[in-house]
């Protein structure tokens, strides 16, 4: 298995940032993890979503989204 995948075991179901070996990222929800195969839904536009399929091979690393950062109001 990849170095990534018992990590991302954990993060089925939750917003995540996706690291591919070709130098791009995405970012989506993580679906499921099974057969060499990582689904991600991720966001086009308006309303509209895809599920879309990576191999294993074409993934290099997956992290959560960090928790938001929220300052005191400025006035």
């Amino acid at each position: 298995m990849p170095p990534w995948y018992q990590k991302a075991i954990q993060l089925q179901g939750q917003p995540v940032g996706v690291s591919l070996a070709n130098g791009q990222g995405i970012s989506g929800l993580l679906c499921s993890i099974s057969g060499g195969t990582v689904v991600i839904q991720e966001y086009l536009y308006q309303n509209q979503f895809a599920a879309k399929q990576y191999p294993f091979a074409a993934i290099q690393d997956i992290n959560p989204f960090p928790g938001c950062y929220v300052p005191s109001p400025v006035y």
